[in-house]
């Protein structure tokens, strides 16, 4: 089998949290170096919903593979140095607010210089030259913004609350490594880097499926994905709208109708929805259920509880889609693999991964990109520019 798709690449990983981190992790996992710059205080994952021992699952799952140098960019010799990396570096990733990395002397028009052709990514919520360019976004803010929340609401029926997944966060890291690798592919074609402003909330607008229904100002209720009760006390998501199971039940099923003559629209969808309740609840098991939806090719999900069972599915197991792997103080532990598989490249990471302390390969990444010696190394760790943790 051929090598990793992006073996070769050095990648200066300025980023926290999830949009960044997460892209990173996708550029690692195909066989780029990552070098996670961390500030002393430290990426704010690395203590979230913390186990007793060992690192965060988030940000082992978004760092693990990548190699770490601690930096106090306010620190004495600490911009020079991150020229010198950024000068060995193909791709630089970062996601403080605009503005930020210019401040401390290490912004795009400071390390183009030093390097004309580096691909640099900057994640913000509005762009980096926009009226809101200097708003804190996190994902929930995004998400309130861009009508996702309340959409979600209105369709549901509940109150209006986030959903429990950083959608704007991690579309934004994909859509980050898109651009990057479109980036490289001009890089080949003309010599020349360049700079990216990736705007999440340009993001969700971008990826989201239900835009259509703003731009146009229509809102027929979309199709709705619905939740039965199922048999032996289970729960069974079946897409499609009421009126097309209904169909299905009713004309290859033999499921009768239970309208009276002359009942209006309401008493209609009630009593059928009813109907439909008692006939999916009258199979003898789950799995008699579902080989009825199967011959009537509707497509089914059981509707697990979230927790660690999610991953002991069938399909799970054979996609490899959980790893074994070390955390930062030793323990083993499981996360997620990177959903890559190719025909004729390597991808993702292995057992022997293992996320890294903060300024663990101070010393080692500094010698392998810059040739640093034991002097030069001391010095930045006496003028508290290189911190170990």
């Amino acid at each position: 089998m051929a090598e990793f798709p992006l073996a070769g690449l050095k990648v200066l990983d300025f980023s926290r949290v999830v949009a960044g981190p997460y892209a990173t992790r996708m550029l690692s996992d195909l066989g780029a170096e990552v070098l996670k710059v961390e500030p002393p205080e430290g990426d704010v994952t690395r203590k979230l919903a913390k186990r007793e021992s060992g690192v965060s699952g988030n940000y082992l799952q978004l760092n693990i593979g990548k190699r770490n140098i601690c930096v106090d960019l306010k620190a004495d010799g600490a911009r020079a140095l991150i020229h010198r990396l950024a000068a060995q570096a193909d791709i630089v990733v970062e996601n403080f607010r605009p503005g930020v990395m210019d401040k401390f002397g290490v912004g795009w028009s400071d390390l183009s210089k030093v390097n004309p052709r580096l691909v640099m990514l900057s994640i913000s919520g509005y762009g980096q030259n926009g009226p809101e360019r200097g708003r804190a976004a996190y994902a929930p803010v995004l998400h309130a913004e861009s009508g996702l929340i309340a959409r979600q609401a209105e369709m549901s029926g509940g109150h209006p609350t986030d959903i429990q997944f950083a959608m704007a966060d991690s579309y934004s890291s994909l859509h980050g490594v898109i651009a990057i690798l479109s980036a490289l592919r001009t890089l080949d074609q003309t010599g020349e880097g360049q700079h990216i402003d990736l705007a999440m909330l340009n993001v969700l607008h971008s990826a989201d499926d239900y835009a259509h229904f703003a731009l146009d100002d229509i809102w027929p209720k979309a199709p709705e994905t619905l939740v039965w009760k199922a048999p032996e006390d289970r729960q069974i998501l079946i897409t499609g709208d009421m009126k097309w199971l209904w169909i299905m039940f009713s004309t290859k099923d033999g499921l009768k109708d239970p309208t009276p003559e002359g009942a209006d629209v309401a008493t209609k969808v009630r009593l059928r929805r009813e109907a439909m309740e008692q006939h999916i609840m009258s199979h003898k098991s789950f799995d008699a259920l579902t080989a009825t939806l199967d011959r009537l090719n509707l497509a089914w999900g059981e509707v697990h509880p979230f927790g660690p069972e999610i991953y002991e599915q069938t399909s799970i197991k054979a996609l490899g889609t959980i790893v074994d792997v070390t955390d930062d103080d030793g323990n083993a532990r499981r996360t997620v693999q990177s959903p890559y598989r190719f025909s004729k490249s390597k991808s993702g990471i292995d057992a022997n991964a293992k996320t890294a302390k903060r300024g663990e390969h101070n010393v080692a990444a500094l010698r392998d990109w810059l040739h640093m010696d034991d002097a030069e190394i001391s010095a930045l760790t006496e003028s508290k520019a290189l911190i170990s943790i």
